[in-house]
């Protein structure tokens, strides 16, 4: 497999619909577009409507759909090659029929996000507008989408490059000045870089802050609902979600598996998950129930905890809210919260997503998924607690501008493309 070859997928999803994208690219796209139409192209940045054929199948065989035809001559493209796209019959067959005929014309199958990481390598994305893409296609709630489409705009790369470009300035001004007589120095010329300097730590933590809220953006945040038996958890669930998820009973212990649902608090992308009451149990399935709760929350970014404590010593960095979930019944600790009522129910997710800007400000694992971020973070952290003095001033900002100059995008790692890249459907 090499770039030169032309390339095919659905870049569509699957399943029942109107219309179908079956994509081309590459040098030989117009060639293989041309074996299936049997006839000419349209012009590029046009359209037309033709029969698709097999070109190696048997007389009676040939014709697998009708379909709108697009050519896109490269490198004005998504690519940047010569791409063409079929706009045929959705469904379970009709793509895939396509997609055969462009094979035996000529095309192989795509990998996962090879069209954008060809676009990537003709220079018509830069590595963090391909990552937005990315984002946008994944993104879960609105605010992920802004915070996506912001990144192909460039906005994200732009960020980084003026935090390294202010960066280099105050370095060659602290770099000039050891050239320089201290005493020669204009008074409080020191004192002022210093300053400068602690204005651009700011800005970087700023920013990583931002970075964080991707990475979440990307995950999901994990929001545990975790108590004794009968505290409200299942009901409260249901009333988060606007729907009946969970199996709501008076019977103690009638939750014993992990009840998840994907919502919107916030702006965030939540995995809220209902879980088994908290208690000790001699009955096997139970108790197997209340180790996958203690488990999930161990986990959790938020854990919403009902009626009281469970005994849970929750590792360090997890947000926790207390509420009561029958304050229509009686009141009690923590946010009180109704179900029933309704009482309560937006302070509750008010909270939650206070809970979650207070997750964005933490530290978190360096993985593929946080590169940018760990530079961002090792940039702050070189000029933190830095002395009134030229020497250490200016040893400090020279590291922070090659650390920042790498967080622009300047040099990329094969390890960190293909965990991009990885991470896109095929078609995309």
């Amino acid at each position: 497999m090499t770039a030169g070859d032309t390339i095919a997928a659905v870049s569509t999803a699957k399943g029942p619909a109107a219309v179908a994208i079956v994509r081309l690219s590459g040098a030989d796209a117009f060639a293989v577009a041309g074996r299936m139409t049997r006839r000419p192209l349209p012009s590029p940045g046009t359209f037309a409507f033709a029969k698709l054929f097999r070109p190696g199948a048997a007389e009676g065989d040939l014709h697998v759909d009708e379909a709108l035809v697009l050519v896109f001559k490269g490198p004005r493209s998504y690519t940047g090659e010569d791409v063409v796209e079929f706009h045929c019959h959705g469904g379970a067959v009709q793509p895939e029929r396509v997609l055969g005929a462009a094979f035996e014309a000529g095309a192989r199958a795509a990998r996962r996000g090879e069209f954008t990481e060809r676009a990537f390598l003709n220079g018509k994305l830069s590595y963090d507008e391909a990552e937005a893409v990315l984002d946008l296609v994944n993104a879960r709630t609105s605010r992920a989408a802004d915070d996506a489409l912001e990144g192909m705009a460039g906005g994200r790369r732009r960020a980084v490059e003026r935090l390294y470009g202010d960066a280099l300035s105050l370095s060659a001004e602290m770099e000039h000045s050891l050239d320089v007589d201290e005493e020669e120095l204009p008074c409080g010329f020191v004192a002022r870089i210093a300053r400068d300097a602690a204005a651009l730590r700011e800005r970087i933590l700023s920013e990583a802050k931002k970075e964080r809220e991707r990475r979440m953006f990307r995950r999901g945040a994990s929001v545990v609902l975790l108590g004794p038996p009968n505290a409200g958890k299942s009901t409260l669930l249901n009333a988060i979600l606007g729907e009946e998820r969970a199996i709501v009973s008076g019977t103690p212990g009638t939750t014993r598996d992990v009840i998840d649902a994907w919502t919107d608090i916030g702006g965030w992308p939540v995995r809220l998950v209902d879980t088994a009451g908290v208690r000790e149990t001699a009955d096997p399935v139970e108790a197997r129930g209340v180790s996958m709760a203690r488990d999930e929350a161990c986990r959790a970014d938020v854990v919403i905890l009902l009626g009281g404590a469970c005994g849970e010593p929750f590792p360090d960095g997890t947000e926790v809210v207390r509420v009561h979930a029958k304050c229509d019944v009686s009141r009690g600790d923590g946010l009180n919260v109704s179900a029933v009522t309704g009482e309560g129910l937006e302070e509750l997710k008010a909270s939650v997503a206070a809970a979650l800007e207070r997750k964005a400000q933490k530290p978190v694992e360096a993985d593929g998924d946080a590169a940018r971020l760990s530079l961002l973070e090792r940039a702050a952290s070189v000029l933190g607690d830095l002395p009134v003095e030229a020497v250490p001033l200016a040893n400090a900002l020279r590291d922070a501008a090659v650390v920042l100059g790498s967080a622009s995008g300047a040099v990329y790692s094969s390890d960190l493309l293909d965990n991009l890249f990885s991470r896109f459907c095929v078609g995309k």
